[in-house]
């Protein structure tokens, strides 16, 4: 069993979940990492830039291939972190995928609806579910074990967007499982997070770039910027130290201001 602390961050072959395995390595944790991409022979995997950043920090790496929305696969993910490491300190559900078309609510498919909640809301909460019991199963054994876990939602689990319905609605579930999590785990000693992120500069808001520059210059984002995957990034770093582990249940806005009651 490793003496560092360990995070298991999913979806993070790019954007904010990529920003997140580099941002705890550097807090000093050892990373590992699930990506639904499959490895094709010799060619290069998308994981693989993230572990040589992770490694720059002088920290332990574990790619896992592994698809969110197949349970069948979420004990073999905790296989391999209890293999690699004998232990979870920092379980953070960041996969997550977009509706593959923008349409009106009232064309929303059942397909659609379906593949975006097997990703955002049911794969996420039975990880966490497996993460969480792995967890309290190790408790006992790890001096000064103090585990945490953070759900990465959106803004949109409160701002309405009728063209991805689907989307906002996985969110505000996720909202609530986070919240769930956290009342369930609070007498554990297990704080549970959640980040909702704003508009960030990630290849799920890339076509869709031009309408939020506009927006953002008009001054929807009271900041006047595009948040980065770091921005998130940082954030979790906070929670991950233990910063706020007397606030179980947070919500963290990380959006420059978006969600801000303003007159």
């Amino acid at each position: 069993m490793t003496d560092s602390p360990v995070a298991l961050i999913t979806g993070a072959s790019r954007g904010i979940g990529r920003a997140i395995a580099i941002e705890l390595a550097a807090q000093g944790f050892d990373i590992a990492a699930t990506a639904r991409v499959p490895r094709e022979g010799a060619q290069a995997h998308p994981l693989d830039e993230v572990g040589a950043r992770v490694a720059q920090h002088g920290r332990r790496w574990l790619p896992i291939e592994a698809d969110v929305s197949n349970l069948d696969g979420h004990a073999g993910v905790m296989e391999q972190v209890d293999g690699a490491f004998g232990r979870l300190d920092v379980f953070v559900s960041n996969a997550g995928v977009a509706p593959e078309r923008r349409m009106d609510v009232l064309e929303t498919t059942p397909e659609s609806f379906d593949r975006v909640m097997g990703t955002n809301l049911r794969g996420a909460f039975f990880l966490a579910q497996h993460a969480a019991r792995y967890m309290l199963h190790r408790r006992a054994a790890i001096a000064g074990f103090r585990p945490r876990l953070v759900f990465i939602g959106s803004v949109s689990a409160e701002a309405s967007s009728p063209s991805r319905a689907e989307y906002c609605i996985s969110k505000a579930g996720l909202s609530m499982a986070a919240r769930v999590f956290a009342d369930r785990l609070a007498g554990d000693g297990i704080p549970v997070f959640e980040i909702r992120p704003g508009i960030i500069r990630t290849d799920m808001t890339a076509p869709v770039q031009e309408r939020y520059d506009a927006a953002i210059a008009d001054g929807l984002v009271p900041q006047r910027r595009w948040g980065e995957p770091e921005d998130v990034a940082r954030a979790i770093a906070a929670l991950a130290r233990g910063d706020f582990d007397y606030s179980t249940g947070l919500v963290v806005d990380v959006g420059g201001g978006l969600m801000m009651p303003r007159l």
